[in-house]
């Protein structure tokens, strides 16, 4: 009879490592990352040290010199960097839903469309009501964020307690409103307009859809075309995070099919891209 293997033995690296692969595997960690960063966050900001936490947003942090671009505080590349890979992979959610998910039809989109719209309108009216002519009233757009990353950490945390349908629901409404956001952000906060940027945007938005055209499937060519696409938003006045979702409506969404005797299949550009963000965007981006 065969003795039994013994256990491989673990170096220290790998038992160090080993933590952080389970908590990542975990599908309620974005949740549980999101949650501690939210409370860290209102610690310190209301702590004896917020100077230093007010002081820690406006670090610059360069990368280097091109007409001033990439010498930015840190909020900026927050606000203007990490937020457009988030509207994004916001765009890749939307065009899957209305290509074959919740928003395919209009009777299945419209109870998380409703649901958005009443959740953006009407914390807005409330909000305009009470701060009307006075120095504040510009943030009208600020209540109509409705946070659905924080109801969907908290359902990931309940695991399958939570109905799946309610999941799917809340997803739903998560994507119709960030369809609202980027439109707010467009066309109400947007202080100056350079029509010759937005010129150069609008070609390189044209070169991605002319590239989806031409069955180009290469991530690369549209990471450096969107890049130029952001950078042309970015001075244009508009948001960048505008740019986020028009590169996402010019990612391809079709498989390529391996051979017609055998229906084997390659993953989608788009899918590729949504599966690379996520992890950025759970424990990066989000947090």
């Amino acid at each position: 009879m065969n003795e039994p293997r013994p256990h491989e033995a673990v170096t220290p690296i790998q038992g160090l490592v080993r933590p952080f692969q389970e908590f990542a595997d975990l599908e309620a960690s974005g949740g549980l990352l999101l949650i501690g960063c939210t409370v860290a966050a209102l610690i310190w900001a209301n702590s004896p040290f917020a100077g230093s936490y007010f002081h820690f947003w406006h670090i610059d942090l360069t990368f280097g010199r091109i007409g001033g671009l990439l010498a930015k505080p840190l909020h900026f590349w927050i606000n203007d960097g990490l937020m457009a890979l988030f509207f994004l992979l916001v765009g890749l959610e939307i065009k899957r839903e209305v290509l074959v998910g919740e928003l395919a039809s209009f009777q299945r989109a419209a109870l998380p469309i409703a649901a958005a719209l009443g959740g953006m309108i009407v914390p807005a009216a409330f909000y305009l009501l009470f701060n009307h002519g006075g120095p504040g009233a510009a943030g009208w757009g600020i209540p109509m964020a409705t946070d659905i990353a924080f109801a969907l950490g908290v359902l990931a945390l309940l695991g399958s307690r939570v109905p799946t349908s309610l999941k799917v629901f809340l997803a739903a409404l998560a994507i119709a409103d960030d369809i609202g956001a980027v439109l707010v952000i467009a066309f109400f906060y947007t202080e100056r307009i350079s029509w010759i940027s937005l010129g150069v945007g609008g070609v390189f938005f044209v070169a991605l859809l002319a590239a989806n055209r031409a069955g180009v499937r290469h991530l690369l060519i549209y990471a450096i075309l969107g890049l130029g696409l952001w950078v042309a938003f970015l001075q244009s006045g508009i948001h960048a995070t505008v740019a986020g979702v028009l590169l996402a409506i010019t990612i391809p969404a079709r498989q390529r099919i391996a051979s017609r005797a055998v229906l084997t299949s390659n993953e989608s550009p788009m899918l590729r891209l949504e599966h690379a963000l996520i992890p950025w965007n759970r424990y990066l981006i989000m947090a």
